[in-house]
C-alpha cells in the first residue's frame, strides 16, 4: 500500500461513491399531475392499493333515537376494490309525455259494485285523491248511494318504469311538491295505473321553477328515483355481488328494519358543521377533510339506493337505505365501488373519497336522514 500513488487511491474512492439516483425512483418528485386535482372518472389504476387503515379497538355507545346497539367486532374486513362502469340514472330509463288529465270538482255518486279504483278510472281522479278527500280508512270500502266528493285537478297516470323525478321534470314541478300534493309517504313508491296528482305552478315564473325540477338534491334521489312497480311485479331483492347490473326500470327491495347500529364512514377531522352557516345558509350533513383515497366505508348494513354523480355540487356520491326510515349519503367519492341494489355490511368499502364536485379539499360529505328529515350524525354518532 506504501508504493501505490495518492492519486490512484483517489480516483478509486471516487468511482466508490454513488451518483444521484434517478428521480422517477424512491420518493417521487413533486409534479403538477400529482396534484390532488380528481374529477369522477376512474383515473386510479387498479394495481394502486388504498393506503391500509389502522385497526381499531371495538367501542360501545349507547343508541339514541331508537337505534339498535352498535357493537363492532373491531378492524375492516379487507374488501376487494374493483373498478365499475358509471351507473344508469334510474329516472333516465323511461322519459315522461306530460299528459296529464284536467278534473274538474265534482261529486259522484257510487253504484252498485263500484270500487274506489273504479271510481278512480271513471272519474280520471286518483283514487289515492278521492280516498283523503272523504277521509275513507283502509281498506276503501265504498258503499251503493254514497257520495263522494271527486277533488278536481291535473292527474298524470303512472306507466311502466317512470320515477318520480321523471314526472317532476316533465312538468317542470318541484317532486318535493308533489310528494306534498300527494301526501306519499315512505317508502315513495309508485304504482303503474296510480293516477299522481300534478300541482299548479307556484307564485314563481314557470321558467324558475322547470329549472329547479332538472336540479336534483338527495332529497329527489332519496324519495323519487325508483320505478314504478307493476300489481303484479316484485321490486328485486338485494345482491351483495357488485359485478349484478339492475335495469334502470327494475324497483329495488329496500330493508324494512335497521339491523346494525351506526358508526363513522371515515375518521377525520370535520371541517363543516351540520346546521345554519355563518352566510345563512343550512348544511344537512358534516364534512370530513381526510386523505385523498381513503376508504370510505358503510355507515350500517344496508342496500344501495343510488351510485353515480348526477348531483354536480356533491360530485361522485353513494345512498344507502338502512330500514326504519333511515338512509345516510356519502360525497365527493372519487371512485364508487358499489353498484344499484347492492347489499352492504356495515364497514364495508363503498368508494374512495375524493375533491369531487364543489369540494375545495380531499374531504367526505356525510349525511343521515329519518324519512326526509336531516339528522346531525354529531347527535348520533360516537365522538369521532
Amino acid at each position: 500500500m506504501a508504493g501505490v500513488p495518492l492519486a490512484l487511491i483517489a480516483l478509486t474512492m471516487t468511482a466508490c461513491i454513488p451518483q444521484d439516483d434517478d428521480p422517477r425512483r424512491g420518493y417521487p418528485m413533486a409534479d403538477s399531475r400529482d396534484r390532488q386535482d380528481t374529477r369522477f372518472d376512474d383515473r386510479y389504476p387498479e394495481d394502486s392499493p388504498p393506503p391500509r387503515r389502522a385497526r381499531r379497538e371495538p367501542r360501545r355507545y349507547e343508541p339514541r333515537d331508537n337505534q339498535r346497539p352498535y357493537e363492532p367486532q373491531g378492524g375492516y374486513p379487507p374488501e376487494r376494490i374493483a373498478t365499475l362502469p358509471a351507473p344508469l340514472a334510474a329516472w333516465q330509463a323511461s322519459p315522461v309525455t306530460p299528459s296529464a288529465r284536467q278534473v274538474a270538482p265534482s261529486v259522484y255518486v257510487v253504484r252498485p259494485g263500484d270500487s274506489l279504483s273504479a271510481i278512480g278510472d271513471r272519474t280520471g281522479a286518483g283514487s289515492d285523491a278521492i280516498a283523503r278527500a272523504n277521509r275513507l280508512p283502509l281498506p276503501f270500502v265504498v258503499r251503493p248511494g254514497q257520495r263522494l266528493t271527486i277533488p278536481g285537478g291535473r292527474y298524470h297516470r303512472v306507466a311502466a318504469g317512470q320515477t318520480g323525478i321523471a314526472i317532476s321534470r316533465a312538468y317542470g314541478i318541484d317532486w318535493s311538491r308533489i310528494i306534498a300534493a300527494n301526501d306519499l309517504r315512505e317508502p315513495y313508491t309508485l304504482r303503474v295505473g296510480m293516477r299522481v296528482l300534478i300541482p299548479d305552478t307556484t307564485t314563481r315564473s314557470a321558467a324558475a321553477e322547470r329549472a329547479a325540477a332538472f336540479t336534483l338534491d338527495i332529497d329527489d334521489i332519496v324519495t323519487g328515483s325508483e320505478p314504478a312497480l307493476a300489481a303484479n311485479q316484485r321490486p328485486a331483492r338485494p345482491s351483495a355481488s357488485p359485478q349484478r347490473r339492475l335495469a334502470p326500470t327494475q324497483a329495488i327491495a329496500a330493508p324494512a328494519r335497521l339491523t346494525s347500529g351506526f358508526d363513522w364512514p371515515v375518521h377525520g377531522r370535520i371541517v363543516t358543521r351540520f346546521g345554519p352557516g355563518a352566510r345563512g345558509e343550512r348544511y344537512n350533513g358534516v364534512k370530513i377533510a381526510v386523505p385523498l383515497r381513503t376508504p370510505v366505508l358503510a355507515a350500517a348494513d344496508g342496500v344501495v339506493a343510488y351510485a353515480g354523480s348526477g348531483i354536480p355540487q356533491l360530485g361522485g356520491v353513494v345512498i344507502v337505505r338502512h330500514g326504519d326510515g333511515w338512509a345516510t349519503v356519502y360525497g365527493h367519492a372519487s371512485k364508487l365501488l358499489v353498484q344499484r341494489g347492492q347489499a352492504v355490511r356495515r364497514g364495508q368499502t363503498i368508494a374512495m373519497s375524493g375533491d369531487t364536485g364543489g369540494a375545495s379539499r380531499p374531504e367526505v360529505h356525510f349525511e343521515m336522514r329519518k324519512g326526509r328529515t336531516p339528522i346531525d350524525p354529531q347527535r348520533q354518532l360516537p365522538a369521532i
